[in-house]
């Protein structure tokens, strides 16, 4: 089943789309500033393991206008935490086991969520991005084991893993990738692993 998922904000309309097989092993929640075609082989990836997935936009189609919208974080992880309501009171959704998924801009404030929300969010996976921009508070109650995939020419995203892993308080892992990696099996076992009971 597909469902197209809408959250109204007060700057606007965030959109995003639910991918619900018959028996799902677990929910992934997407989280992004806007869709980019390279998250379409992890998506097809993580459904053909029998997970949910809800890909979720944390930017409305005004905000993608200005290059500085992805930069606040207190902003978008106020929309994570909407979207994260919107699952736990949603009957499709609320019962399944939950991780996130997080790329480039989107990754400190999915860390800052996961952080509050650790009964809600088992499991976090981030693909680049300054995690360490997430805060030292959050950094240090993240309970949910955290893959991290860096890029190999990714220095500041790199740099900021290295900030924050003495921080993290909870299981991390740090997967440098080679040019042209596709890293589906590592963030599909990473689920599979702590996701699955």
């Amino acid at each position: 089943m597909i469902r197209h998922i809408v959250l109204h904000t007060p700057h606007g309309s965030l959109h995003g789309q639910l991918d619900l097989p018959e028996s799902p092993k677990g929910l992934i929640l997407v989280a992004r500033s806007h869709r980019v075609p390279e998250d379409d082989a992890l998506l097809a990836c993580l459904a053909a393991r029998g997970f949910a997935i809800l890909g979720m936009d944390l930017l409305t189609a005004h905000e993608l206008q200005f290059a500085d919208a992805t930069q606040n974080v207190p902003r978008l992880a106020q929309r994570l935490l909407d979207v994260l309501d919107l699952i736990r009171n949603d009957g499709d959704m609320q019962d399944l086991a939950l991780g996130i998924h997080a790329r480039g801009d989107t990754s400190p404030a999915a860390i800052r969520c996961a952080a509050q929300r650790d009964i809600q969010i088992r499991v976090a996976v981030c693909h680049g991005g300054l995690i360490d921009r997430a805060g030292l508070q959050a950094l240090e109650m993240l309970t949910a084991p955290l893959l991290m995939l860096v890029e190999h020419d990714d220095t500041p995203a790199s740099a900021a893993y290295q900030r924050a892993a003495s921080h993290l308080g909870g299981k991390h892992q740090l997967h440098i990738l080679a040019a042209g990696d596709r890293p589906l099996t590592e963030v599909s076992s990473w689920f599979a692993e702590y996701l699955v009971t």
